[in-house]
């Protein structure tokens, strides 16, 4: 048997020798690196030499953390506000008697736009974000390219939302009342609330939305297209994997951000106030409703004055 196995394994090696040398021990890369490339080599190269600059900390955050702070937020804020429904409860108020007109059809259109493309959007963004634990495949495939659907309506809505909004939008000292006294939210009771149109977290949702939007575009934009060449960028010593790593960092950080606001601005116009969303239907809100939570807006009407947020 000992004479056997010996004899086998000096024919494979005979046989092996033909072979040495000849054959590559690992199979040619399929895919081709082109001229004019910015992923490709050298630089993919050099950045798996330089790994460590941005790498480490990217893979770090992908595989230990972005996971768990989505989960936490999303947790995290349905507790708070359901804890805040059951406590607190929604506020009341009467839709009979005279209405005030506050949003024009061409901001109500826009708003749905903008909503649909959040609706689309952030779903599909966390089964990418949880696509291991939905099988992979064809599902997260599909939400991927619904999130790319989402990002391109969301583009046909932010532009017009932010010209028309802006304005109105900016801080006012009434917003730091609401703030000090937390929109009245956190009474149980009615309570006259000293802003005009707008207040302050409806503003900071605005901001969020668009600016961040525009944030959240160009670096879904980095990583999608991957392969281009952005000179500012490679001159300030950044590596082309550098960009799109830092891209997906702050794709994902800002992610959480809108996330939470998305979820506050639904429970705030859902539940906080029974019937708020009404008004961006009709395009119409009660007196009962503008009285107290706009007050400002509802005094300087009686008064017969106007504000650049009444607008």
């Amino acid at each position: 048997m000992k004479k056997l196995m010996v004899f086998t394994l000096l024919a494979i090696f005979s046989y092996a020798r033909e072979f040495i040398g000849k054959v590559p021990l690992v199979e040619k890369a399929n895919q081709v690196h082109y001229t004019g490339s910015h992923l490709n080599s050298p630089e993919l190269l050099h950045n798996i030499l330089y790994y460590q600059k941005w790498g480490g900390l990217f893979t770090y955050l992908q595989v230990h953390w972005f996971r768990t702070i989505f989960a936490a937020t999303i947790v995290g804020v349905l507790i708070v506000f359901l804890l805040h429904y059951l406590i607190i409860g929604p506020k009341r108020f009467s839709h009979e008697g005279k209405k005030y007109y506050i949003f024009s059809l061409f901001m109500r259109i826009v708003h749905w736009v903008a909503a649909l493309a959040f609706v689309i959007i952030i779903p599909t963004g966390l089964i990418m974000i949880y696509g291991k634990y939905f099988g992979g495949g064809d599902f997260v495939l599909t939400a991927r390219y619904l999130h790319s659907i989402g990002t391109v309506i969301f583009i046909i809505a932010v532009i017009p939302m932010f010209l028309v909004w802006a304005v109105p939008m900016l801080l006012s000292l009434d917003d730091f009342k609401w703030l000090i006294m937390a929109g009245g939210y956190l009474s149980k009771g009615k309570v006259v609330v000293p802003v005009c149109k707008f207040n302050a977290g409806q503003k900071l949702w605005f901001w969020v939305a668009t600016l961040g939007g525009f944030l959240m575009i160009i670096t879904g934009a980095m990583m999608y297209f991957q392969d281009f060449d952005i000179y500012i960028i490679k001159s300030l010593g950044y590596d082309q994997i550098d960009v799109i790593r830092i891209a997906a960092i702050v794709h994902n950080l800002f992610g959480v951000i809108v996330l939470a606001m998305f979820v506050t601005h639904l429970y705030m116009s859902i539940f906080a106030i029974k019937g708020s969303l009404d008004s961006m239907i009709t395009g119409y809100k009660s007196e009962d409703e503008v009285s107290h939570m706009h007050n400002a807006f509802f005094e300087r009407k009686l008064k017969g004055r106007e504000c650049k947020d009444c607008n």
